[in-house]
């Protein structure tokens, strides 16, 4: 019970904050869909989807996953309303990894007035950073996988020449399915076979390791 309160918070600011910055850029760039239809707030009730936010990364929890992660309703982004459509695509996409890195790093700074709380409220404050640390980063990598409808696969479809974007773009109808398989499938099928078939830590953990590491420097933690 103490593990899951620890993950209270992050959860309900890494998720819907990252879909909160896709539509606070799109704003800047000509865009004000989820600005007219409240999706650029701080408010998480707004961007929460019950099987994204709360029951999958509960999920994940209670399975000892070696990652946690999750999604919140997406926000609506009108690309044609965008003022350079292809290149700005790019920058909304990208907008909700960088929120969480930048997180990640809000969370790494707060270790430092961590001292100045109580024994008991110290220890659960260090805990939810940590998590916070690692939620953050856990999205920010996993999202930018090159594979619609994540973050990386928009990315990829604007940078990609045309026609092999086009031919990406296709692949977000299957996209949700593939990632089942990879995040579900694939572990259970492998422990009936005693196979090791759970690719996903072994792709996202070491690029997450780096930014943890690396966040620690910049603020002076270690």
């Amino acid at each position: 019970m103490r593990e899951a309160t620890l993950w209270v918070l992050p959860i309900l600011t890494a998720i819907p904050l990252h879909e909160a910055a896709h539509g606070l850029a799109a704003r800047q760039l000509g865009d004000d869909t989820a600005y007219r239809l409240g999706r650029v707030s701080l408010n998480p009730l707004r961007h929460i989807d019950p099987f994204g936010t709360i029951i999958l990364p509960l999920l994940l929890l209670v399975s000892h996953s070696p990652f946690l992660f999750g999604f919140a309703k997406p926000v609506p982004v009108n690309f044609n309303r965008l003022r350079r459509p292809r290149r700005d695509s790019v920058l909304v996409a990208a907008a909700g990894p960088a929120m969480n890195i930048l997180l990640a790093v809000i969370s790494a700074a707060l270790a430092h007035v961590v001292d100045y709380l109580p024994a008991t409220a110290s220890e659960w404050a260090v805990g939810t950073i940590q998590r916070s640390m690692e939620l953050n980063l856990v999205l920010a990598v996993f999202n930018m996988i090159p594979l619609p409808p994540l973050d990386g696969g928009r990315v990829a479809v604007g940078l990609l020449p045309r026609a092999l974007g086009m031919r990406l773009a296709r692949v977000e109808r299957h996209g949700i399915l593939i990632l089942l398989v990879f995040v579900f499938l694939l572990p259970l099928l492998g422990q009936t076979l005693g196979m090791d078939l759970n690719f996903l830590p072994r792709l996202l953990l070491p690029p997450v390791d780096f930014l943890y590491n690396a966040i620690l420097k910049l603020v002076r933690i270690t």
